[in-house]
């Protein structure tokens, strides 16, 4: 009976560790609903992870690549001044990057504000969300969340822990950035625009080539508002400022001799133009005509260089600064001459010198000879020179010379265009082939032959110089075929 009982035991004791065994043996093997699960969550997972790094890293890069721009800037371009015209995004203006003291957060804005602003199609802020922004064209709602990132920035750096210990520049830099932002998204947001330059204004306490930048915009900006007297003030405080004047009349004067700076002689002759377009919207027609004819005689004082070959591309760029300043003036001053019913003949004079002028900007820039810029065929799609599409001071100032150049050509054979026309039927020729030149700068033929704006044309420009230039070739045609 015993043995019966030991051998049943030891039967139940081998099954047992057989069973054990065989359950070692069988390795976990999950259903496809689990494998699915797994894999979706390691997937999320390595996404979520590279994301971060991606942003970090790029963060990273544009640190690294702010302060070595401002590192690596050429005694050129600090010599005509164009560092002091450039994007300013904080921090110390000898060094660049971004303020340390804004904190991980404030720094971070900070570098949103410049990827949206610069790259909008390749980065999109990750906590960043542009409700509101569906129903606005692209370029609005790039405008819209650079600003509320640098409102960010700016929220942070008043904070009293932080704004004691931010460089003097860094506040300055946020507001006029975002004021900068703010005037390009319309009418609706001057108002505030004002306000943050003037904030920048006081904190600069109206000293200094910056503080004359700001009067300039502040002038500007107050005319475009309906402040007239406001507009002349802050232009005067500017011509003031830029010249080393003493604080004095609320209106702008031209003074006697041209400040040694080229920064300050292109906000002083910036904030001339302002005020001679002003004057001549207003029908103050003989003041309009002191200015312009007093800023011409200041430019003409102001030597260029022997010649623009030989030139460096910053001095270059400061040369043909003002000379696309002084055809404005020209244009200005012919329209202000007709309208004290001048001579036509010396009106077209005026415009003849304006055209000129701003065609050897626009052909210089792109690498056209400038001997005889009529010879030329005009272009409206030739790109910069890369001696100023690689320079990271020059490019976007040259850029936008080279867009004003091409416009003020345009607008000025146009009004060429139409007074020649109103001289009489012998004079049709003539303005056809002014408006000609006009619709070369302004637009392009496209593929199917027909005429079309560039990019860069106003909307309101090119159907009027396009309607100029159909409405003369319709009336040449019957002339031609017989």
């Amino acid at each position: 009976m015993l043995r019966r009982v030991v051998g049943k035991h030891a039967q139940l004791a081998s099954s047992l560790a057989q069973r054990h065994a065989s359950f070692q043996r069988q390795s976990f093997r999950p259903n496809r609903m689990q494998a699915v699960v797994g894999v979706s969550a390691v997937t999320v997972l390595a996404i979520g992870a590279i994301g971060v790094m991606l942003n970090s890293g790029t963060h990273m890069w544009l640190e690294y690549n702010l302060k070595r721009t401002k590192a690596d800037i050429d005694s050129d371009t600090r010599e005509w001044g164009w560092d002091l015209e450039a994007e300013t995004w904080t921090g110390d203006p000898t060094s660049g990057g971004t303020d340390s003291a804004l904190g991980r957060q404030g720094r971070k804005l900070v570098r949103d504000a410049w990827f949206s602003h610069h790259r909008p199609e390749k980065y999109v802020p990750m906590d960043g969300d542009d409700e509101g922004a569906e129903d606005l064209n692209m370029v609005d709602a790039v405008l819209l969340r650079t600003e509320m990132c640098l409102r960010g920035a700016i929220a942070i750096a008043e904070k009293p822990d932080i704004a004691s210990k931010l460089h003097p520049c860094t506040l300055i830099d946020l507001l006029s950035r975002r004021a900068s932002i703010l005037e390009r998204l319309g009418p609706s947001h001057l108002a505030e625009s004002r306000k943050e330059y003037e904030r920048a204004w006081s904190l600069l306490a109206g000293k200094g080539i910056q503080a004359a930048r700001i009067a300039a915009k502040l002038g500007d900006i107050n005319q475009r508002l309906g402040n007239g007297s406001d507009a002349l003030a802050w232009w005067a405080r500017a011509v003031q400022l830029a010249s080393d004047g003493q604080p004095g009349t609320l209106d702008p004067t031209v003074p006697s001799t041209s400040p040694s700076s080229p920064v300050a002689q292109r906000v002083l002759v910036s904030a001339l133009v302002s005020t001679s377009a002003y004057y001549a919207m207003a029908r103050e027609l003989s003041q309009a005509q002191r200015i312009e004819e007093g800023t011409l005689d200041l430019l003409r004082s102001i030597p260029p260089p022997e010649s623009l070959a030989s030139a460096s591309p910053p001095q270059a760029l400061h040369s043909l600064s003002l000379l696309h300043r002084s055809a404005i003036l020209s244009l200005h001053l012919a329209e202000v001459l007709y309208a004290e019913r001048i001579p036509v003949a010396e009106c077209l004079q005026r415009l003849q010198a304006a055209a000129t002028s701003s065609e050897r900007v626009a052909y210089a820039l792109v690498g056209a000879s400038v001997r005889d810029p009529q010879q030329l065929t005009p272009s409206a799609e030739q790109p910069l020179l890369p001696s100023y599409e690689n320079n990271p001071y020059l490019k976007k100032p040259a850029a936008d010379l080279l867009r004003d150049a091409r416009r003020s050509a345009a607008d000025t054979w146009n009004l060429m265009g139409e007074l020649t026309e109103g001289m009489g039927p012998s004079h049709r020729q003539l303005a056809f082939k002014y408006y000609q030149r006009a619709i070369f700068w302004a637009g392009r033929t496209n593929e199917e032959g027909a005429l079309e704006a560039v990019e860069s044309t106003l909307r309101d420009d090119w159907k009027l110089i396009l309607r100029n230039h159909s409405r003369m070739r319709e009336a040449l045609e019957p002339s031609e075929s017989k």
